[in-house]
């Protein structure tokens, strides 16, 4: 496969084939090298085929194989003929993060770590099912779908400063009808439960400030502590990506036949077929972030508990997987585009209406967790992002290995007795998920953060370093 090397941490596979525009890899060296040991290449040449499609297909410096598109694959295609991908935002729909900052220092904190991560680990739900933080039921669930954050507003389980700091204000229009009964079945328990694999509840301290003035207005500084929060849409994302996905299968059995990968199947935007997922997938979109709401609401409970009356409130809350309806400069025409990002994080630069009023001069907040035994960042939004990425960078470290191969590589107790050493504490539902999440499972975050930050589209703002630790 032909790569050439436009400019620093730029690459490029050109317009070949079935391509309808070349494919962008923004890594460094050390990166690509990694990225080169999987299919990553191959993916996001496949995603060029994507009808539709503006200026190139992208994977971030963190990217890896995935399913149908790599992980960090960004593909922007026009409303008018594009098209949209299930595999192109991900079984977990909006998977997200989300940082809590608080009015405690680490001195604070410091001796206390077991027990906060013994409460952290009690009060939110972790595991496979484990049931959920909010006991809500099917008419209340349909509300979620429909109404997100703005139905945990109104049955007191979020502030109107929560909504203000969230992507979308935590809602995106849609007809929660089109989620598949299946899938509510298994969410209907789900809301406020952090779930199993990478996903996690991590107790910080801000180690470093790069830009005092952006971290001034993120209401940032050096030993204060933070709370992120990595959790999706659980077992109803899966479901309503699994049905969705087959129907498209069902229907299309032309476009599967004519797919370089059969996992990249999509419906023209303008089909039946194409508005019921985005439906859908907003609707679990919703439910995701009602779900970080729950698992916020439990986190303010557990620092009450152990420190008295203490402040959380949330930084930011942005999604990873996820299809968006944006507007966008192409060839110096504003355009109106459906933008997957797949693995990948918006990162608006100031001046977008995306970006919530607070931050309107610093630009939008970028959170970037690492490892649970390496940093993690929040970074700004970059002005080159809107000409190089559509907005978008890295949503993290991204994988080194593979599950299996980390299970091969690693013992659970010589893990955590590792970064305990490193005054970090671990707690865990099964020594099988500290296993496949050793930090060594992970590429080097700060190499990550270098490329973003070099290139421009997501600018160093606070390094954090991880204290507690809770997985599923």
């Amino acid at each position: 496969m032909e790569l050439e090397q436009l400019e620093e941490n730029i690459y490029q596979i050109p317009k070949t084939g079935e391509m309808n525009k070349p494919a962008r890899i923004y890594a460094n060296d050390k990166l690509l090298k990694e990225i080169k040991n999987d299919d990553t290449l191959q993916q996001v040449k496949n995603m060029a085929t994507l009808p539709g499609l503006e200026k190139f297909s992208i994977v971030m410096p963190d990217g890896h194989q995935g399913y149908g598109f790599p992980i960090g694959g960004v593909a922007a295609v026009n409303k008018e003929n594009g098209v949209i991908s299930p595999g192109g935002i991900g079984y977990d729909i909006n998977c997200g993060v989300r940082v809590l900052k608080t009015d405690l220092t680490y001195e604070e904190i410091k001796g206390k770590e077991q027990q906060l991560a013994n409460i952290l680990y009690n009060k939110v739900p972790c595991g496979l099912g484990k049931g959920g933080y909010i006991d809500v039921d099917e008419d209340e669930l349909d509300e979620i779908l429909d109404k997100g954050m703005e139905w945990m507003l109104e049955n007191d389980h979020a502030t109107e400063e929560d909504l203000k700091h969230c992507e979308e204000n935590g809602r995106l229009k849609c007809d929660p009808n089109k989620v598949p009964s299946d899938a509510k079945k298994r969410g209907i328990k789900q809301v406020g439960s952090l779930g199993s694999g990478n996903h996690f509840l991590e107790v910080q301290r801000v180690e470093n400030v790069f830009n005092e003035e952006k971290a001034e207005a993120y209401g940032l500084e050096e030993e204060q502590i933070l709370v992120m929060i990595h959790s999706g849409s659980r077992g109803l994302g899966h479901q309503t990506c699994t049905e969705y996905l087959r129907e498209f299968e069902k229907n299309y059995p032309e476009i599967v036949e004519n797919l370089p990968e059969k996992e990249l199947i999509y419906a023209p935007l303008g089909d039946d077929l194409a508005q019921d997922y985005k439906n859908a997938m907003f609707a679990a979109a919703n439910f995701a972030w009602a779900n970080r709401q729950g698992i916020t609401q439990a986190v303010r409970e557990s620092l009450d508990t152990l420190f008295g009356d203490t402040e959380a409130e949330l930084v930011y809350d942005v999604c990873h997987n996820i299809a968006k309806e944006e507007t966008h400069e192409v060839d110096g025409e504003e355009k109106e585009l459906l933008v997957h990002r797949k693995g990948a994080t918006r990162a608006m630069p100031s001046g977008r209406p995306e970006v919530p009023e607070a931050y309107s001069e610093a630009g939008q907040p970028v959170l970037l967790p690492g490892s649970m035994g390496t940093s993690s960042y929040i970074l700004s939004g970059g002005q080159k992002s809107l000409e190089l990425s559509f907005g978008s960078t890295a949503h993290g470290a991204g994988r080194l290995k593979s599950r299996t191969q980390s299970k091969k590589d690693y013992r659970a107790a010589d893990v955590q007795r590792e970064l305990k050493r490193d005054q970090i504490f671990v707690k865990a539902a099964s020594g099988e998920t500290i296993e496949e999440e050793a930090p060594g499972s992970y590429k080097d975050i700060d190499e990550v953060i270098k490329v973003s930050d070099e290139l421009g589209i997501g600018e160093k703002v606070v390094q954090m370093r991880p204290i507690v630790n809770v997985k599923g």
